[in-house]
């Protein structure tokens, strides 16, 4: 699933760990979201467009 994280995480100055840690999980498990490794559970998703300040839709393009 392609995904807008990295820019919209760039454009806050938010870190890829401190987004782990807003979303209680590894950096390694951002890494792999914004490198289209791994796709997050939908309660993932939804948590980090909150911590993002955006919607799902805007963070995740089918």
């Amino acid at each position: 699933m392609k995904n807008k994280i990295k820019p919209l995480r760039e454009k806050l100055g938010v870190s890829q760990g401190r987004l782990a840690d807003l979303c209680n999980v590894s950096r390694q498990t951002i890494n792999a979201i914004e490198n289209n490794k791994y796709d997050p559970t939908l309660k993932l998703a939804f948590n980090i467009a909150k911590q993002l300040g955006t919607t799902v839709d805007q963070v995740f393009k089918p």
